[in-house]
């Protein structure tokens, strides 16, 4: 099993820094991927640790989305912060992780993450549209 800086090609790390990028397109939202090898526990206190760390709660509107990946230990979460959670509640992101470990298992990890990672911005967008002063406020690259 590669290691999280490996565990997608460099072709489908494109993909989801696109798909990053297209689904912040309609929406003052922002989505980060991240991954990592190990998590020890609990991967939802790790993905707010890193939530955390990528300043991802200083948004304007507190409306970011955070998919964490534990390659080795073969952990997903998704989390909101309190603006879009407070929309979406805890079933939405029950069911993505659900989906996602799914779709890992099925061997079309890259391809159901860019999926994920559209419809987060659907749902951004149903709740937050892009604002005409809206700028960017986190990288779409995805973080290790």
């Amino acid at each position: 099993m590669p290691r999280a800086r490996h565990f997608f090609n460099e072709q489908q790390q494109q993909l989801l820094i696109a798909a990053i990028a297209e689904a912040e397109m309609n929406t003052s939202g922002e989505i980060r991927l991240h991954l990592e090898n190990f998590c020890l526990g609990s991967e939802l206190k790790a993905a707010e640790r890193i939530f955390r760390r990528l300043n991802m709660h200083e948004t304007k509107e507190r409306n970011a989305i955070l998919i964490y990946v534990a390659t080795l230990s073969r952990k997903v979460a998704v989390i909101g912060d309190e603006g879009i959670h407070k929309k979406l509640g805890a079933a939405y992101w029950d069911k993505m992780v659900s989906d996602l470990i799914t779709q890992f298992k099925a061997d079309k990890k890259a391809e159901a993450l860019a999926a994920a990672i559209i419809d987060c911005g659907k749902q951004l967008g149903t709740y937050f549209p892009r604002q005409t002063d809206d700028k960017d406020e986190l990288s779409n690259s995805i973080s290790f």
